[in-house]
């Protein structure tokens, strides 16, 4: 804040300076057009903050994109202008060669600017081989939420840089804005871990601008970018993992990798398991391990809140996850006798 009121101030009393002493041997109103340079030196600081805070918007890649774009755009406006300045010499005609600099400056300048931030989120850096140095994972709205990518990432086991776009902040944004109490919660839970990750030394967390107007609805907008620029798309939503794929995207589902996480449980294993629940057949109860995993304990309907030996029998994967079936220790060692 003190170095903006400091630049305001600087860019205000030197425009009243450089109207005034440059009027000031030619024009009896120089106070007043002092004046009137003040305030555009005033116009031109709070521009230059506006500009600032737009900047800070934007990634860093995008700015070196759009800088170099210009630098290149300005260098072809010299290298032009020479061989302009070379035939405007023929002519004779000396009093265009400023107008016709200050034109190729600017349009060159511009359009170098525009093309560079735009078109360097296209760009992929390649090894020798062609194959992408760079391995770009870009977050949905979904596994924001879901929290556990922060989890990760704070163990060390992903580093490098995750790209969100800012069609999908907007829609944490709108989530988090909602007048549902649940959906403002889930929102705002997004947004705050979104804030977290960016504060890890351990990852960096790219805000890219890219957008896909013709397309409606942020699905197809994700796919579509991670298209673009050659990106895996992180999620844990069913239906877009499978949309995704179908288009040749490389999904990274969290669900997927908790699931591979799960210790590895072999009908024969015994366990000890706190029955919450009766199951859904007569009969059973149900306990979970750490992890969320289901157990299914037959005979156990009538045992809960009662911690219990069990001995696991089978392993179910389903979609949904994980589920283990298992019969009390005492019923296998009565049958084993028998």
């Amino acid at each position: 804040m003190i170095v903006r009121a400091i630049l305001v101030l600087a860019c205000s009393i030197s425009g009243y300076f450089i109207a005034y002493y440059m009027l000031a041997a030619t024009n009896s109103y120089a106070i007043f057009q002092a004046v009137i340079g003040f305030i555009i030196g005033l116009i031109v600081a709070l521009l230059v903050i506006r500009v600032e805070k737009d900047i800070r918007k934007l990634s860093l890649r995008i700015i070196a994109g759009g800088v170099i774009g210009m630098v290149i755009g300005l260098l072809i406006a010299l290298i032009l202008g020479f061989g302009l300045n070379m035939v405007i010499k023929i002519t004779q005609n000396q009093q265009v060669v400023p107008w016709i600099y200050l034109l190729l400056t600017g349009i060159l300048g511009y359009l170098g600017l525009v093309l560079g931030s735009k078109k360097v989120e296209e760009f992929n850096f390649r090894g020798a081989e062609g194959k992408n140095c760079v391995d770009n994972r870009l977050l949905d709205t979904s596994v924001i939420i879901d929290g556990r990518i922060a989890d990760i990432c704070d163990t060390g086991f992903m580093d490098g840089e995750l790209i969100v776009p800012r069609f999908v902040l907007n829609e944490l944004q709108f989530i988090a804005d909602s007048s549902d109490s649940m959906k403002r919660s889930r929102g705002r839970r997004g947004l705050d871990i979104l804030n977290r990750m960016q504060k890890s030394s351990a990852i960096n967390i790219e805000i890219v601008e890219q957008d896909f107007p013709k397309i409606k609805g942020v699905d197809g907008k994700l796919v579509a970018l991670a298209q673009k620029i050659n990106a895996k798309l992180m999620t844990n939503d069913y239906n877009l993992n499978k949309i995704a794929e179908l288009q040749g995207v490389r999904v990274l589902n969290v669900n997927e990798l908790a699931n591979a996480m799960k210790p590895v449980v072999l009908p024969g294993e015994q366990m000890l398991v706190k029955i919450i629940r009766e199951g859904k057949e007569q009969g059973q109860g149900v306990g979970y391990l750490d992890d969320g995993t289901m157990i299914i304990v037959d005979s156990a309907q009538k045992m809960i809140n009662m911690n219990v030996e069990v001995v696991v029998t089978s392993v179910l994967q389903t979609t949904a996850g994980r589920m283990i079936f298992t019969e009390l220790k005492e019923a296998v060692e009565k049958k084993s006798i028998n």
